[in-house]
């Protein structure tokens, strides 16, 4: 990844947006003070909610998991782009599974580690095959800046959708809406829906 990685990281800006880094590739923000971190060692994963059976996970459970890779362009809603990016983890509808999720529960929550991001996706899109739990960045462990140890990816959305620093995973009766819904974003984030590109899923 070194020759598509911008060299610095960005500076705080409460916005997410003004704080990208020019060049190619990846460009980093965050949506408070800085860019935390907690080692994969302490690292813990929550299944909440309304599920059967709460799950507490470490970064070596996700790795027994059965894995799934994935090669995907990942879009920022601002116009950059990284093309085919190597990432892998664990499906997140077999965490959903692992759970025991609700059958009569529609929406799925997700919260940052850093205290103030949030996300959130129907139960049909999180069950989608191309939303994953990432721990795994083009063959290395995903690291701070792209939201490590886990975050989340959800392949056919723009980037604010894959909620980095990823540390619960909450089933809910009704859809919340996340960080930037709340600040006018769309719930729906297909890659294409705003700015006539034609892979916007279907279905």
């Amino acid at each position: 990844m070194s020759g598509r990685l911008a060299g610095a990281l960005s500076k705080h800006d409460p916005t997410g947006l003004s704080a990208l880094i020019p060049g190619s590739g990846f460009r980093y923000y965050t949506v408070t003070s800085g860019f935390p971190y907690k080692p994969p060692a302490v690292y813990r994963l929550a299944v909440t909610g309304n599920v059967g059976r709460e799950l507490v996970l470490t970064v070596d459970d996700l790795k027994a998991m059965p894995r799934t890779a994935l090669t995907s362009d990942f879009q920022c809603v601002t116009g950059w782009r990284v093309p085919d990016v190597h990432w892998e983890g664990v499906k997140l509808s077999a965490l959903l599974d692992r759970a025991s999720t609700d059958s009569d529960q529609t929406a799925v929550q997700f919260i940052s580690y850093d205290g103030a991001y949030t996300e959130s996706l129907t139960m049909a899109e999180a069950r989608r095959p191309d939303v994953l739990v990432v721990d795994t960045l083009e063959g290395k462990p995903i690291g701070r800046d792209h939201g490590g140890p886990a975050r989340l990816l959800v392949a056919p959305m723009y980037g604010y959708k894959s909620c980095k620093w990823l540390s619960e995973i909450r089933v809910t009766s009704r859809l919340i809406p996340g960080y930037w819904e709340r600040l006018g974003y769309d719930q729906e984030a297909w890659v294409g829906k705003s700015n006539g590109r034609a892979d916007a899923p279907t279905t």
